[in-house]
């Protein structure tokens, strides 16, 4: 005689997978259990976060965090706008100061191509003075003159008595003297001329020395 009921050991012969379905109401924290909608298993939404685990993440900086981002942004901008501007004028400053250069430059090449027009006649004037023959109105004449040049930076320079120096006279002549300790100027042949510290033309002197 044939049985048709199965014993424990024929109804756990098939391998079937096993499911666990969570029916609690309320979360473990004692909050309400949201519902699953119709046709959702725990399987199908455990699948679903293996396959995308940052699903749902948002990693736009809102907030504070975009607020110190946009601020960042705008520092760097402004640091390099202002690395610019400062570069801008340094390179004008340069500028100027060159221009400068160039036109005192242009303006002292001026004054000296005047002067050394000029120094024939200033000569003239000066042997004139030495040997008394300026007088009358060529006196004032001779002064204005002198005040002229003064305005433009120009000096009139070589006394007698004065030491000797090789970088602003010239010696024309060289007398010896034995109790002299040192070169100095006897006679001013022809004054000298500078615009500054520049030397348009040496004194022309007459010398007087030791050995």
């Amino acid at each position: 005689m044939t049985s048709d009921a199965q014993g424990p050991e024929e109804l756990g012969s098939e391998d079937q997978p096993f499911h666990f379905t969570d029916k609690r109401k309320v979360t473990p924290e004692g909050q309400p259990k949201e519902a699953a909608p119709e046709g959702a298993d725990a399987g199908s939404a455990g699948n679903e976060a293996e396959q995308d685990p940052l699903a749902g993440l948002d990693f736009e900086p809102t907030g504070e965090a975009g607020d110190d981002a946009a601020l960042l942004a705008a520092q760097s901008e402004a640091a390099a706008h202002l690395d610019a501007l400062q570069r801008e004028r340094a390179s004008f400053t340069n500028y100027r100061n060159r221009s400068l250069r160039d036109q005192e430059a242009a303006r002292v090449k001026g004054v000296e191509d005047v002067l050394a027009a000029l120094l024939p006649v200033l000569d003239d004037i000066d042997r004139a003075r030495q040997h008394g023959e300026l007088d009358g109105p060529f006196v004032a004449i001779s002064e204005k003159l002198d005040a002229s040049l003064a305005k433009f930076g120009i000096e009139r320079y070589g006394v007698v008595g004065e030491e000797f120096d090789p970088n602003v006279h010239e010696a024309l002549m060289h007398q010896v003297d034995p109790q002299a300790t040192s070169a100095t100027v006897n006679m001013v042949i022809e004054p000298g001329y500078r615009i500054g510290e520049k030397v348009v033309r040496a004194a022309r002197v007459s010398v007087v020395g030791p050995e």
